[in-house]
């Protein structure tokens, strides 16, 4: 269980753009390996872990045109 209390030095009072801002220039300084990392993680949260390591199937349509 977390038992840690809150560092309130650590909160930050801010509007939503300031926030995604900060956000941005974050992932800009981001290496490509944690961006792959985070990529990875959430979709294995949206879709299962199948998503990640399960393969694309190949779909292929033929269509005709008028």
């Amino acid at each position: 269980m977390f038992s840690a209390k809150m560092d309130r030095k650590q909160i930050i009072l801010s509007n939503k753009e300031e926030l995604d801002s900060r956000d941005a220039e974050y992932w800009k300084s981001a290496a490509v390996e944690e961006k792959l990392q985070t990529i990875t993680f959430l979709r294995e949260c949206f879709y299962g872990e199948k998503a990640t390591t399960g393969r694309v199937p190949r779909i292929c349509t033929v269509l005709k045109l008028k």
